[in-house]
């Protein structure tokens, strides 16, 4: 599946629906963040889940939402709602893990 951009004014109709979504909380100045990205592209074509980036820069209201005090900070959602988190750079392996446990 293709990563979609979401901002505050997108993010209930693009990750609060049905289905499971995992939430890239980022900034582009942030290295860890960078790190993570081609990892999340990989992740996208070998799941049968969402991937969604939010820029906390631009978004600030959905990060301060879910408590997102650091970054990156990925929250998987499950039908709408926040079912697990994660924070820091995570392997592909892990990534995957955690979605396919919440399917």
């Amino acid at each position: 599946m293709a990563i979609v951009n979401v901002s505050d004014s997108t993010f209930k109709n693009e990750v609060e629906g049905q289905g499971t979504v995992l939430v890239d909380f980022w900034a582009p100045w942030c290295g860890p963040c960078k790190m993570i990205a081609p990892i999340l592209d990989e992740l996208a074509g070998e799941v049968d889940a969402t991937i969604a980036k939010v820029n906390v820069d631009e978004n600030p209201e959905s990060a301060s939402r879910f408590g997102v005090m650091s970054i990156p900070t990925l929250i998987l959602f499950k039908d709408g709602q926040p079912v697990d988190k994660v924070v820091g750079v995570n392997s592909k392996e892990a990534l995957k893990s955690l979605i396919t446990k919440h399917q």
